[in-house]
């Protein structure tokens, strides 16, 4: 039986300034709050620009960072990084081995990138508050085939790259649609290997007997339309089972997950990742985390640990002159602190909620000038936490909105 232990877990991190000289008041209560929890997490959204430098592999939304942003998140209070995201490859394989090297010599524990497959998947273990904690970091997607790590074969080296959750995304369409799609696809389809030309460098997608490859997108026939994500089970198996082996270790697991397959509503959490999310609690998992949608996704309490479907952003550095991230929500999150009991049980949660760049900058359009994350005040901190009260309510999460909490009573009754 390990002590009574606390974690704090924020939004995403997609830092490109060296914010220790910040001077904003309230952004030092922030600071203070993760300094006081005993594992501090958060996820690194992006790569560092080190001595393996590297090219950019993206276009406009292109981002790397010098070594000193991993200077600045330690001394935010960090000591636990996820590297598993869709600016982890933003430099290519060098950028992965200088993000390496340069968060190993910062002694963060980390996960979710490797120099292959099997090191990209493995758990990060480390002691942190008096026990043994650990990270299995991963990245669902969409994304090319190449950003993913890949182990030696026989006729190729081994591919320095991201931790992959595989995942699978059809379109279902009624009989008259798909038959349309199929009437286009011959028409334009002069050869039976030009879809596999497309493909690159991805691999051609698998399709079953009654689904269409219309250019690296399957349809299949179904009565009404809809979208689905089904993940991979062989990938899937891999990720719990290395969930399992860290639990097997005695160690409290953390688990990662980002991914930008978003509902239409993108505050909406998708029910394929709360089925996964089940299932790494399931495996092991003592908690879970979840980025990708800039925005407050619900939380949920299953078997005792809390489920963090989205948690929007921390620090979010944007380019001047960006404007498509203006909605408000993108800017408001919450700070959550979870108190765990001896058994590892969650017990109860803190809910400090922030507002990026501050309130007075909420009507402003010089995104670019939101660089920390600021305690809300007032009205503007109780409508988020109230909407976070609403969103998480049909998990059977009870926020306490007035005092920004979830009680034991609460948390638990989910188990």
């Amino acid at each position: 039986m390990s002590k009574p232990f606390t974690l704090a877990v924020t939004g995403q991190s997609l830092i490109h300034h060296d914010v220790r000289e910040a001077t904003e008041p309230g952004f030092a209560s922030v600071v203070e709050t993760l300094r006081r929890a005993d594992v501090a997490f958060t996820n690194f959204e992006g790569c560092i620009y080190g001595r393996h430098e590297g090219w950019p592999l993206k276009g406009f939304y292109f981002g790397s960072s010098g070594p000193e942003v991993l200077d600045a998140l330690k001394a935010i209070g960090f000591n636990v990084l996820s590297l598993s995201n869709n600016h982890a490859f933003d430099l290519g394989p060098s950028g992965i081995l200088s993000t390496l090297e340069e968060v190993s010599s910062r002694d963060f524990l980390h996960a979710g990138i490797g120099i292959d497959w099997d090191d990209a998947q493995r758990a990060g273990v480390g002691p942190l508050g008096g026990r043994q904690v650990a990270l299995v970091a991963m990245d669902a997607g969409p994304g090319p085939d190449t950003m993913y790590a890949d182990d030696a074969g026989k006729d190729r080296p081994a591919r320095p790259g991201v931790n992959r959750l595989r995942v699978k995304r059809i379109f279902e369409l009624d009989p008259a649609r798909l038959e349309s799609l199929r009437e286009i696809q011959h028409l334009f389809e002069s050869s039976p290997l030009e879809r596999a030309n497309y493909a690159q460098p991805n691999d051609r997608p698998s399709v079953a007997a009654d689904e269409i490859d219309f250019w690296g997108t399957i349809f299949r026939e179904a009565a009404a339309p809809c979208r689905r994500i089904i993940v991979d089970e062989d990938s899937a198996r891999g990720q719990l089972d290395a969930i399992s082996r860290a639990t097997a270790g005695g160690a409290f697991v953390i688990a990662y997950l980002h991914q930008h397959h978003w509902e239409p509503s993108w505050q909406n959490v998708p029910a394929w990742v709360v089925d996964f999310a089940h299932r790494c609690v399931d495996a092991g998992a003592g908690a879970f985390v979840g980025h990708g949608a800039p925005v407050l996704q619900a939380i949920e309490i299953y078997k005792g640990a809390p489920l963090f479907y989205g948690l929007g952003n921390f620090l979010f550095h944007l380019k001047e002159g960006q404007k498509e991230w203006s909605p408000p929500e993108v800017w408001k999150s919450v700070v959550a602190t979870c108190h765990f009991d001896h058994d590892g049980r969650v017990a109860a949660i803190d809910l400090l909620p922030v507002v990026l760049g501050g309130e007075q900058r909420l009507g402003a359009d010089d995104y670019h000038n939101r660089l920390l994350p600021i305690p809300a005040q007032g009205d503007l901190a109780q409508s988020i936490l109230r909407d976070l009260q609403q969103r998480s309510a049909p998990y059977g999460t009870e926020v306490d909105a007035k005092r920004g909490r979830i009680a034991a009573a609460s948390a638990l009754s989910a188990i």
